[in-house]
């Protein structure tokens, strides 16, 4: 079957500036993809690069197996969705939807009053009677197509600008931040009007966003981008479970991953600059061998523990963060340079004694540890030996 979309080895640079550093990915029929990374490291140039709107310094890019690099963005069939709707003021919400069918319309049918009446107006009427409604219909806005967008709140203003994209039947739906716009519960409700838009309409949409909850809530696969270039493709939960840097592992998940840092030396472990009695810990030095490493590990992967535990890391209590069925404490951890916050999920029993806790014990077994490059350390042994690790 022929990929929706391929990108062959894209890198965008600015003078001696390289945003862009040799993209090649793979997008399948039908996938919902989010790019997704920090301010500034390219998802939403790359994303212009696929619309068009930019040209790439190399590379090519393929749609449903035709090389669109040279080609205008009219000529490669998508629609976008911007954060801003860029709806048209003075127009409907029907006029605003009928518009990109209008405008690739033959000239003919702009003619002044005799337009309609010719062959390609009578079509072309035809088309916006049937696909105007369906589209509205789609995101439910049958009954507010008489509406200019003045009178539309911001999650409708979105819904009209998701309209207008579907009207158009594209073979990508291309999405530049659409919900950054809205509020909090607008933005959770037009998110899951989004996802079955998508299952509904079964394209192919690629969606740029910073923000990680729309990612893993929406996307079937995320494309996290690091500095101009891929830092790891995988489905949501792989990169939350199995991520292959620290820049993933930090990057994914909130409140951010705890990075513990870890010293192998002179036979002994230090933990967080303090020297560890942790046995395990021991029996990993010498697979580890000589040198700097951080231990990564989740807010649900530690827990309190007795202050006498030799497993244990002793902390200070900071503050707490009550949200209803769990709550997120804050600890203070290590000494000197090695000083640092450490986050810890609580249920609501252990949250009630919260400043009563002094120590907290590692699940070793859902750690992770990363070179000082930051690299996942993937030793079979070593993870053998921390899925063994007790609680």
């Amino acid at each position: 079957m022929t990929a929706a979309l391929e990108l062959q080895g894209i890198t965008k640079s600015y003078d001696t500036v390289q945003v862009l550093q040799t993209i090649n990915l793979t997008v399948e029929e039908g996938e919902f993809i989010c790019l997704l990374g920090p301010s500034g490291c390219g998802k939403t140039t790359l994303l212009r690069i696929i619309a068009g709107l930019l040209d790439p310094t190399d590379g090519d890019i393929v749609i449903r197996g035709r090389k669109v690099t040279a080609l205008s963005p009219s000529e490669r069939n998508i629609a976008m969705v911007f954060q801003s709707y860029a709806l048209y003021p003075h127009k409907t919400v029907w006029e605003n939807i009928a518009f990109p069918l209008r405008m690739r319309a033959p000239a003919s049918t702009k003619i002044p009053f005799f337009g309609r009446f010719l062959p390609a107006g009578k079509k072309l009427a035809a088309e916006l009677s049937r696909q105007v409604p369906q589209a509205a219909a789609m995101v439910g806005l049958q009954k507010l197509l008489a509406r200019r967008p003045s009178e539309l709140s911001g999650g409708q203003k979105q819904r009209v600008a998701l309209a207008r994209a579907l009207v158009r039947d594209p073979s990508l739906f291309l999405m530049d931040e659409p919900l950054s716009n809205l509020d909090a519960k607008l933005r959770t409700d037009t998110r899951r009007e989004i996802v079955e838009l998508h299952k509904v309409t079964k394209r192919t949409f690629i969606y740029v966003t910073h923000d990680q909850t729309e990612a893993m809530t929406m996307a079937g696969r995320i494309v996290l981008l690091n500095g101009g270039r891929v830092e790891q493709v995988g489905v949501p939960l792989t990169l939350y479970d199995d991520p292959d840097t620290l820049f993933t592992a930090s990057f994914i998940g909130t409140p951010t991953i705890n990075q513990l840092p870890l010293e192998v030396s002179d036979s002994k472990v230090r933990l967080l600059g303090q020297l560890s009695p942790s046995a395990l810990l021991l029996k990993a030095m010498p697979l580890l061998g000589a040198g700097h490493f951080t231990a990564a590990l989740r807010p649900e992967a530690l827990h309190p523990a007795a202050a006498e535990d030799p497993e244990a890391i002793p902390v200070q209590p900071d503050f707490i963060e009550e949200m209803g069925a769990e709550s997120i404490a804050w600890f203070w951890a290590g000494e000197r340079e090695t000083h640092r916050q450490i986050a810890v999920r609580l249920s609501r029993e252990h949250a009630r004694d919260f400043t009563a806790i002094q120590a907290l014990r590692p699940d070793w077994s859902r750690a992770f540890i990363f070179d000082e490059n930051g690299r996942r350390i993937r030793l079979s042994s070593l993870s053998a030996l921390l899925q063994e690790a007790p609680l």
